[in-house]
């Protein structure tokens, strides 16, 4: 079972554990939006559905810190093309 995401302030990126492996997106902050610039999934959790994880649990910290979210990634934009729930979250 996975953790729940958690925001790496740190290291600047929103991660997911899956045992030894992390799943993370990394970020860049604006004063009003986080921009999501990189996500990566190990090789061996790829095509399970855990980049997806990510990204959602990602949304929902910047949705709850009263943000938007600039997709600089290409599968954020695409999990965002796919879940226009979230359409309120974009800069």
């Amino acid at each position: 079972m996975a953790a729940s995401v958690r925001d790496n302030k740190d290291r600047s990126r929103f991660e997911l554990d899956f045992g030894s492996d992390i799943a993370f997106a990394n970020y860049r902050l604006t004063p009003s939006a986080v921009i999501i610039t990189h996500t990566e999934t190990p090789r061996a959790l790829r095509g399970r559905g855990i980049g997806s994880e990510l990204v959602r649990g990602a949304l929902d910290l910047i949705r709850r810190d009263g943000k938007k979210v600039i997709a600089g990634c290409g599968f954020v934009v695409d999990y965002l093309d796919r879940h226009p729930e979230d359409a309120d979250l974009l800069a």
